[in-house]
């Protein structure tokens, strides 16, 4: 009893910054509902989405700050309204000793997120932007109201790179840019 009435339910308006790299856990969300986008940023400014939590979701880079006590190596940030419980170190740390089944469903998540960190790895180290640009805009209705910017962060390179694969896709008649925006028209 006196463990569930640690945990907190915490509403995040739109844009808030829930954790940026640097920071200690204080504790682990359990998404309820909305959306939380993990992304990472580089020394050279580029950013690039490692995942994004949604209702159900546990965040694993809170997992791996709580397991090692290292600050968070990423930021989070709230894309549309969300709610999540929040379990206190404390408790995370009893639950971990004492639970087998909530240290079981902790160290699954992990291991599914590790799995798609794998992929998003072998993606960017081994498939060529344009293949994955054309890719990522064939998963999009069209038209996808979006900057050259938001895109580059999505798939982790710089704006120049996807500003200058879209011209070349607008050459082939493939998409029609504007601002803002893109219509995709023969992919």
């Amino acid at each position: 009893m006196e463990a569930l009435e640690s945990i907190q339910v915490m509403r995040f308006p739109r844009d808030k910054v829930l954790f940026r790299a640097g920071e200690h856990c204080q504790g682990l969300p359990l998404m309820l509902s909305g959306s939380v986008k993990v992304q990472m940023t580089g020394v050279s400014g580029n950013s690039i989405v490692l995942y994004r939590m949604a209702a159900d979701d546990i965040c694993t880079l809170s997992i791996g700050c709580l397991m090692t006590g290292h600050g968070y190596r990423a930021e989070a940030f709230v894309e549309e309204e969300s709610e999540a419980a929040m379990v206190p170190r404390g408790l995370f740390d009893r639950l971990m000793d004492q639970s087998a089944d909530f240290r079981l469903g902790i160290m699954e998540s992990y291991g599914r997120r590790l799995d798609d960190l794998m992929l998003l790895v072998e993606e960017v180290a081994f498939r060529r932007m344009d293949e994955r640009l054309e890719e990522w805009l064939q998963a999009r209705r069209s038209p996808i109201h979006i900057t050259h910017q938001e895109i580059g962060v999505e798939l982790g390179t710089a704006r120049e790179v996807v500003s200058r694969l879209l011209k070349e896709l607008e050459r082939k008649g493939r998409v029609k840019l504007s601002r803002g925006r893109i219509d995709v028209t023969g992919l």
